[in-house]
């Protein structure tokens, strides 16, 4: 019996629900990327440092320092020789830095070659890393929640960031085309190419060949020219052409393809390896040693100059085949036959897809992409300031040592530690990434962490930064791809210029870290795999046999690809191999692709055998009691992780009980397919597509709380609602990132329903009672600071207490006896917030010192502010730093914007006393009324399944759920249920009800939708946008008013207003606008030649300097911006003339 139930099938997919927070725990959303540095910390710059380990003297080369050992410590701070350890908290408050010691154990050489002391040191610093939060050297990292309110931290704030100057900065994940593969495309002339970007520790390149005028030829830097592939075929060894078409394949329709490349090859006089050489030489860059230095590291550099010098025979043709062409192909001992049968795989793939359109790969393709991770760009960076800091080190020892000093010269007091710790800080704080090696330079990689609201620093975490730039009117690389199902969101990409650039990762999204090729590399030669060492040209492409491609590098072949796939899966089950090492049978190509490497998008998926699933009831009853966790899913063989690549090889169902008998995968929740931002719609499956997306844009501006410890910090700008609530109808999305204890809205009772005229266009009706008891209040908090200065001649700013005698205005009102804001205090405008006073000589020594006054004063404020809090601190340079924050309560007003969650926005079009809005024969008087017209063309249907489900929810007294897809899983309430609930307590089954009017009394003729809706207030509020101007500040150059808020500017009359203007025949308010009210002013005009004259005050007449009289000299009223414009045209050398007519005619 217990056989039977152990073996029994899971009737319903509910129960697998579980493994999702349990995923959650270890990986998905942030996880990656503390994944990512934690590799790095770990592992990677391990290996950085064992690569360049040692620096040696030039010209004395028994003085060495070798790096034996590398750690980092915990994150700290040195004041005074006094090393504590610091809390983030400590670092966003004071502006500092949040990075920890990088410490090295070296070894190093002092004394005479004859007499040489080898010494020993341990823990040098050599520089300092910014550490990401909640890492393995993060003070955070397992903590528990009340070890975490101790340190200031919000348990739900997810990590994964960085804090740099006090600066909340997150490191985006870089889409790029993966590295070291073969894609096939077209070019500009519809030319069919074939490319590799060969990517290796040394050297980053890319490869090209493509087929034109029937010919092949080869795209290098190098070479100034395209080149004959064939050439570089004999260059490489194959000097007979028929052991390149048996490479190839013996398929005439290759050969007779082929037959023009080979013909080029005889034109060229080429036939023999010397001769191709000779050849390929004439046609190099010359400046070849130049351009090859930024792309070698500084070590590696020497070593292939030296490997040039002991080869003078080698010419430069031949170093550019063995290190540049297909770096990625290794060259050992001189044999380039792996390099050859890679060209020939290269050249088959380009002719099949001349065959075969459908060859053709997709470069939008999700498989095709890599996602960088921070880890990677942090590692690529350490890198090169690490080298640069050798190579300077090597620099200054050649420089300083001298015959005399050589005895006692100590090379470990040259290591400079700020290099490394300046160049990780300002790439982190600039966004600008630069490296001089690669010639890489990315600008925007890092993004400072938008705390509007708790969904808004998930979403950005999640975010993926594409390779194109958004200008590209594109629509290949926007379009929704198919591959990203279960991988990226689908809805959660912005409006406008970057419409489906920037993508989102879905929920169970993973992205892999490298994992170590040599080991998988030996098992699949154990597996079976033929060496192509001992493969002839003519085995190589047999029908029966299967090229293994192991990380885009060419393993071998195998005689029996399904066996060797599914022994390699098998193992992966068992755990013998990484859970994230992929294989994929490729029919259409006759490959096996395995792939290990990092930036893969992968998630994971329960394992079916004959359309049954391997978990069954007994397996979630262990995760729900706590007795396994998802690890030990894994390690079972329950469930594993799928690439985009290998999912094409599997048949996965969506429920369980849509499984047939060739199914190989059931999805674990049909909902991971959408990201956390889209987790938040409740029925987005009944929603248009858009509004979904609207949502997602939207729901990262929504007012909420931000964090825990919310009121512990000191953010420049902050929006805080008051009352936030749970919504009413969930999804079990907000559950899982905890959404529900952070929320960012309020539940409101709508009436869907005509009232007043002020809700055309989506606006909104507002019950001022509900306002009144809360609904919609905000604290908007701004951060002002100041620094008490100190000066190179010892002088320093002061602040003094306020003069109250002398203060007239009431200016200093708000000032305590130190001269600072005291809190509580209510601000108005220009009140004095620190009574600072500087020295007026900053440079030269004075014996008295004369100050002048540099208060502080509130500019930008609307009066009504709070003094809330002021926070004195020093900064890294000892300065004083004095922040003081102020608080603003705001309640809702006319043109505050609202949203659902639905992307049904709108902005508040009228507020109306209690008394005149209808109520429901119940005595419920709506908090918002809404135009119905707001439905039909939106068909935003989940709207109105939530305002149902809110209903019932309040009548029974339970939340109800509205998870996308949910309605089969039991994650969702059917609208059936609803309506028998809300039958069951006494309301009409669509959720109408029976309203009176509140102004007649009298009952309205119609029953009116109502119920309750969670409503977002956004961030967008007309006080922060309001603006009009009379007279005010006018730009130098135009002498027309300046433009926008910030600078007091004008509203502009432009080009569509004006022909409004035109159309409606408003001659003399057109004539006003452009000709008075912006720039008037008086030129002189020649009625000879037209040009502009100038007006001599001694004579009192207006001169012309052309005809250099001023018989015809008119004055004309013009704006300045056209005087302006005639002259900007003459310094061009284009003269516009003014015609002009006597107006007494």
């Amino acid at each position: 019996m217990d056989k039977e139930f152990q073996n029994a099938p899971n009737k319903s997919a509910v129960d697998k629900f579980q493994l999702i927070p349990e995923f959650l725990k270890v990986r998905g959303l942030v996880k990656q990327h503390l994944d990512s540095f934690n590799y790095f910390v770990k592992t990677d710059i391990k290996k950085i440092v064992r690569a360049n380990d040692r620096i040696q003297a030039t010209y004395y080369p028994h003085i060495y320092l070798r790096f034996l050992n590398v750690k980092i410590g915990k994150p700290s701070i040195t004041t005074d020789g006094i090393t504590d350890i610091i809390s983030p908290q400590t670092c966003r408050l004071s502006d500092r830095t949040y990075a920890a010691p990088i410490y090295v154990d070296i070894e190093y050489s002092q004394g005479s070659p004859d007499d040489l002391k080898i010494r020993k040191a341990s823990d040098i610093i050599i520089g300092r890393l910014p550490i990401m939060l909640r890492s393995c050297c993060c003070v955070l990292d397992k903590r528990d929640e009340a070890e975490l309110a101790k340190l200031g931290e919000c348990p739900l704030d997810p990590g994964g960031y960085f804090i740099i100057k006090g600066t909340e900065k997150v490191i985006l994940i870089q889409e790029q085309l993966s590295k070291n593969r073969i894609i096939i495309d077209t070019d500009k002339k519809k030319n069919i190419t074939a490319s590799v970007t060969s990517s290796t520790e040394i050297i980053k390149t890319k490869t090209t060949i493509v087929m034109e005028r029937e010919k092949l030829w080869l795209e290098l830097n190098q070479f100034r020219k395209k080149v004959p592939l064939m050439v570089v075929m004999k260059a490489m060894g194959m000097e007979s052409d028929q052991e390149v078409a048996q490479l190839i394949g013996r398929d005439p329709r290759y050969t007779s393809l082929l037959l023009p490349s080979f013909e080029e090859c005889t034109k060229c006089g080429v036939s023999t390896q010397a001769n191709a050489l000779a050849y390929l030489d004439s046609i190099s860059k010359c400046a070849y040693q130049a351009t090859k230095q930024p792309m070698f590291s500084n070590m590696q550099a020497e070593e292939v100059s030296n490997h040039e010098v002991s080869n003078p025979e080698e010419g430069k043709a031949f170093t550019i085949l063995r290190d540049v062409f297909l770096a990625n192909v290794p060259v050992h001992g001189d044999n380039f036959r792996p390099k050859c049968i890679y060209v020939a795989v290269m050249i088959r793939r380009i002719m099949n897809a001349i065959l075969n359109k459908d060859a053709m790969d997709d470069k939008d393709y999700v498989g095709n992409k890599r996602l960088e991770l921070s880890g990677q760009l942090i590692s690529l960076l350490f890198e090169d300031l690490f080298k640069s800091m050798t190579t300077e080190v090597k620099k200054m020892a050649d420089k300083e040592l001298k015959p005399a000093k050589a005895n006692k010269f100590d090379i470990s007091r040259l290591i400079e530690k700020d290099h490394i710790s300046l160049g990780l800080e300002r790439t982190l704080s600039t966004g600008n990434f630069d490296i001089k090696r690669f010639k890489m330079h990315k600008s925007g990689v890092t993004q400072v962490l938008q705390r509007l609201s708790f969904i808004s620093v998930l979403g950005q975490m999640t975010r993926v930064k594409p390779q194109f730039e958004k200008s590209r009117k594109v629509s290949g690389p926007r379009a929704l791809q198919p591959s990203q199902w279960g991988m990226l969101c689908p809805c959660d990409t912005p409006e406008g210029e970057s419409c489906g650039l920037v993508k989102n990762l879905a929920l169970m999204t993973h992205v892999t870290t490298d994992e170590e090729e040599p080991p998988l590399i030996s098992l699949c030669y154990t597996l079976g795999v033929e060496d192509m060492e001992h493969i002839s040209g003519e085995e190589l492409h047999t029908p029966d046999s299967f090229l293994v491609i192991f990380n885009g590098s060419i393993l071998g072949k195998h005689r029996r690809p399904q066996r060797f796939a599914t022994a390699l899966r098998k193992l992966r089950r068992a755990c013998r191999v990484g859970a994230f090492v992929s294989v994929y049978v490729n029919e259409k190509q006759c490959c096996v692709y395995i792939a290990s490497d990092g930036g893969r998008v992968c998630r994971p998926l329960v394992i079916a055998d004959k359309g049954i699933s391997r978990v069954k009831d007994h397996h979630m009853k262990e995760l729900k009691d706590g007795v396994c966790t998802f690890n030990d899913f894994l390690l079972n063989g329950l469930v594993e992780y799928l690439d985009v690549n290998e999912q094409n090889n599997a048949l996965i169902a969506l429920y369980e009980g849509k499984t047939t008998l060739e199914t190989t995968h059931i999805e674990i929740e049909p909902f991971t397919i959408l990201g956390v931002c889209a987790g938040l719609i409740p029925y987005p499956h009944h929603n248009q597509s858009p509004r979904n997306t609207y949502q997602c844009a939207m729901g990262k501006q929504a007012m909420g709380n931000i964090a825990y410890n919310q009121h512990r910090r000191m953010d420049t700008l902050l929006y805080l609602l008051v009352y936030p609530q749970r919504p009413l109808v969930t999804t079990k999305s907000i559950e899982l990132v905890g959404y529900d204890k952070l929320g960012a809205g309020q539940n409101a009772t709508v009436a869907v329903m005509s009232y007043s005229g002020y809700d055309i266009e989506d606006a909104i009706v507002m019950n001022k009672s509900s306002l009144d008891r809360g609904f919609g209040r905000c604290i908007f908090m701004k951060r002002y600071t100041a620094v008490r200065q100190r000066y190179p001649n010892g002088t320093a700013d002061r602040i003094i207490g306020p003069n109250r005698a002398r203060d007239t205005a009431g200016r200093m009102q708000i000032l305590d006896d130190d001269g600072i804001a005291a809190p509580g205090e209510i601000i108005s405008p220009n009140h004095i917030y620190i009574n600072k006073q500087s020295p007026i000589e900053t440079r030269n020594s004075v014996s008295s010192i004369a100050y002048r006054s540099t208060e502080q004063t509130f500019n930008k404020c609307y009066g009504g502010e709070v003094v809330d809090k002021v926070a004195l601190c020093n900064d890294k340079d000892g300065n004083m730093c004095i922040k003081v924050l102020t608080r603003h309560t705001r309640r809702p007003e006319l043109g505050d914007k609202f949203s659902s969650r639905h992307g049904q926005k709108g902005v508040c079009g009228t507020i109306v006393q209690q008394e005149d809005f209808p109520f429901s024969e119940k005595g419920i008087c709506p908090d918002l009324i809404m135009n119905p017209h707001g439905f039909p063309s939106r068909m935003t249907v989940g709207k109105m399944i939530e305002l149902l489900g809110g209903k019932a929810g309040v009548s029974c007294g339970r939340f109800h759920y509205g998870s996308a897809f949910g309605e089969a899983s039991g994650h969702a309430d059917n609208v059936e249920t609803i309506s028998e609930t809300l039958v069951k307590h006494g309301f009409n089954y669509g959720g109408k009800d029976f309203i009176y009017s509140g102004i007649t009394g009298c009952p309205l003729q119609a029953y009116i939708f109502m119920g309750p809706i969670y409503y977002q207030k956004l961030k967008h509020m007309v006080i922060d946008k309001m603006h009009a101007r009379g007279v005010g500040p006018r730009t130098m150059m135009t002498r027309q008013p300046t433009e926008g808020r910030a600078r007091n500017g004008g509203q502009r009359v432009g080009e569509m207003e004006r022909d409004c203007l035109i159309a409606y025949g408003a001659s003399m308010l057109i004539f006003e606008r452009l000709m008075l009210s912006s720039d008037p002013y008086e030129v002189q005009v020649c009625g000879a030649c037209g040009l502009l004259g100038y007006y001599n005050h001694k004579l009192k007449i207006g001169m012309c300097s052309s005809c250099k009289n001023g018989d015809q000299v008119s004055t004309v009223k013009m704006p300045y911006g056209c005087k302006l414009l005639i002259q900007e045209l003459q310094s061009m050398n284009i003269v516009p003339r003014l015609k002009l007519e006597d107006d007494r005619v």
